[in-house]
């Protein structure tokens, strides 16, 4: 066995001072420790796909709008708790333009970044009817958002997709929907991890069942319209971003400055909610607090004791690059293609060394390339892949943690450099000597 790049005790060591007994359910931010732990420690430059965080320059765009606003002093004034009145129509425009759905400014609502939206979310749709105890996650997913319920003790169940695409996933769902306890389902399209995407038969199916079960859809949009197989970065052409929004009221959409805005520090989002929705009263409502619908609730309650608003100047950056956006002068789109592009290079260099993507089928389709991708390598978990990997330099989180059901790793794009593709063939091609099929 050849040596590995970085000592296997060092390694070891390390995963044992974090206390991590099973590293397959180890957190990203516990597998990004133990590699920048590692890496000090051991002189190797680790190439990281571990976290999700965009890796390209923020949009000039909304930079621009956040220095001039914050030049004018809007610094010193509390942000309005709806939101920004110019946000609010340049994201409804915005929802219009790239979505090809209707809905009104009063429900597109600035939250700081989708995590908050998401939580908000929860906690709305956990309150609407004290039967309605439990949030379904078509997963994989992203793993925080479960976290995020395991914080407020609310109950989930889940599912991995893999095994029901098109038809079978309407019986599947309603395996869960007919018990009458789900209040809200909800799922990222592009799919974080597996980067499949749910398509328009799907969304149907989801929305069919979200009317008939009354249960509100969350739609994690943070990786908006990066399905690069389709050109969806054009405002007010075919094709748009597939959505639920078309297949039912019940909806909210949670729209991210993150990822297609490289935005990410700033904690921007908007979550959009249907026009119906917002306007709607609940039993649990009137019970908790004496009245109000999702709309004001979500607003007027949940978000005013989360953050009593979301960051003024951030407000004016994504309104600012949302306008560019609908008006057709800037693409964001083609910012982010790059996350594409090296994801095209990574998986060469992984297949070419016996691994293989964990989803590779997108409902008959190849999948796309984008901001993430799945491997697998054959006879291993995705635990010990995950560990095996760290003496290569390479981290990656297992796919377990994302409630998928498939052995593999996640693998991001975001962090990857030019130089790291040899880097990366060098360390894999000794992995695969020390590791014969």
């Amino acid at each position: 066995m050849e040596n590995t790049p970085i000592s296997r005790n060092l390694i070891d060591e390390t995963i044992r001072d974090f206390r991590v007994s099973d590293f397959s359910k180890a957190t990203i931010r516990e597998v990004k420790a133990i590699a920048a732990k590692a890496e000090a420690a051991s002189g190797v430059e680790f190439i990281k796909m571990e976290m999700g965080v965009p890796g390209l320059p923020p949009s000039a765009v909304g930079v621009q709008a956040e220095i001039e606003a914050l030049q004018k002093g809007i610094a010193s004034l509390y942000p309005d708790i709806n939101g920004l009145p110019e946000l609010k129509k340049e994201a409804s425009n915005f929802i219009k333009a790239f979505i090809n759905v209707d809905l009104s400014p009063e429900g597109c609502v600035p939250v700081t970044g989708s995590m908050q939206g998401t939580f908000a979310s929860f906690l709305t749709c956990s309150q609407c009817d004290e039967k309605k105890d439990t949030i379904l996650f078509i997963d994989p997913g992203f793993p925080v958002q479960k976290q995020q319920l395991v914080v407020m003790g609310q109950k989930y169940e889940t599912f991995d997709v893999y095994e029901f695409r098109g038809d079978k996933l309407k019986g599947k769902l309603e395996s869960y929907l007919g018990k009458g306890n789900i209040s809200a389902i909800i799922y990222s399209n592009p799919n974080n991890p597996s980067w499949t995407c749910l398509n328009e038969e799907e969304l149907q199916i989801i929305g069919g069942l979200a009317t008939k079960h009354d249960v509100i859809v969350l739609e994690d949009l943070a990786y908006f319209a990066m399905d690069f197989r389709h050109d969806l970065g054009k405002p007010y052409q075919p094709p748009y971003q597939p959505t639920v929004a078309r297949y039912t009221d019940n909806y909210v959409l949670l729209i991210s400055g993150s990822k297609a805005f490289s935005y990410a520090g700033q904690r921007i989002g908007v979550a959009c909610i249907s026009d119906k929705l917002y306007n709607r009263s609940y039993p649990g409502f009137n019970k908790r607090y004496g009245s109000g619908t999702f709309g004001t609730v979500f607003i007027h309650r949940v978000l005013y004791a989360l953050s009593s608003g979301t960051s003024h100047s951030a407000q004016y950056a994504m309104a600012a690059m949302f306008k560019a956006a609908n008006e057709g002068g800037y693409n964001f789109l083609d910012e982010v293609k790059v996350y594409g592009e090296r994801a095209h290079k990574l998986k060469e260099i992984f297949l070419r060394h016996g691994f293989y993507l964990v989803y590779d089928n997108d409902a008959g389709n190849p999948v796309a390339d984008g901001f993430y991708f799945t491997i697998g390598y054959p006879g291993m978990t995705g635990g010990r892949l995950a560990r095996e990997l760290m003496c290569y330099g390479v981290s990656a989180i297992s796919l377990v943690t994302t409630g998928s059901h498939q052995e593999g790793l996640r693998a991001c794009t975001s962090f990857i450099e030019d130089h790291q593709y040899d880097q990366l063939d060098e360390r894999i091609a000794i992995f695969a000597k020390n590791n014969p099929i």
